[in-house]
């Protein structure tokens, strides 16, 4: 069996997919790639659509790190041997041939990175708590530290919540000005005392003002396709009674 993810003509030459929910084992609200193993899926079921995920990109499943994912701005640099305990952290960074990085979202932006110069590769789950904490700014950082450059970075968000189906709360408008005025622009007023926001557009400013040129949105909004897409908001909106992730990954 093999899924067929998204791929960024910006990552090439790098093992890296998108993947949605299509193409995997499990079934009901899980159907069918659904890779995350805080989820109540069956286990054996995870473990192979991961294993369907990294190997339809060409990359070895035992390369593959995966984080205990927090919505923090926490970066960690992985490199074998890889352990069995996930660090807490949301973002990874590698210049290891062989590992695969592994990042899990149902609504929040995965953001894959690449300098193909210097073979370095990072991976980012960034929802809005992660994105204005810095998670995307710190990961670049990261890279850099490896000996990577921002002007030869290139980087991907991929499927996640468009600003259309993104409402929100004044508190969470609160949140984003409060920090800097200027966030204000990527909102807009919906009905009552409600915003939207847009999310992808604030990812890719962030990564542009890390001083990387080469940056797109694959475009795809994980609420309104759900035969596409697993959504943690369209989850709840249906009351269902779980919810499952779809794996982005990159590797060195």
């Amino acid at each position: 069996m093999t899924a067929i993810p998204i791929f960024s003509e910006l990552l090439a030459p790098f093992k890296h997919g998108f993947f949605g929910r299509r193409g995997g084992v499990s079934a009901g609200v899980y159907s069918s790639l659904n890779c995350r193993r805080g989820s109540s899926d069956r286990p054996e079921y995870v473990s192979k659509n991961r294993q369907i995920a990294v190997e339809s990109v060409g990359a070895d499943m035992g390369g593959l790190a995966t984080l205990y994912q927090v919505h923090s701005n926490v970066v960690v640099e992985a490199k074998p041997p890889l352990g069995r305990i996930r660090p807490k952290a949301d973002a990874m960074v590698s210049n290891s041939p062989g590992i695969a990085l592994g990042v899990l979202t149902a609504d929040c932006m995965p953001v894959l990175f690449g300098d193909p110069a210097a073979g370095i590769v990072g991976a980012a789950h960034a929802g809005w708590r992660g994105s204005l904490s810095g998670v995307l700014q710190n990961t670049i950082a990261a890279m850099e530290e490896l000996g990577a450059e921002a002007k030869r970075i290139r980087a991907a968000i991929g499927p996640c919540i468009s600003q259309r189906n993104y409402e929100v709360g004044e508190e969470f408008f609160d949140a984003f000005v409060s920090v800097n005025p200027a966030f204000s622009q990527y909102f807009k007023k919906a009905r009552g005392e409600k915003f939207i926001f847009d999310l992808p557009a604030f990812g890719l400013d962030r990564i542009r003002d890390s001083g990387i040129e080469d940056v797109e949105w694959m475009g795809e909004c994980t609420y309104g396709k759900p035969e596409d897409y697993f959504s943690y908001r369209r989850s709840r909106h249906a009351i269902d009674k779980d919810f499952g992730c779809q794996l982005s990954v990159i590797s060195a």
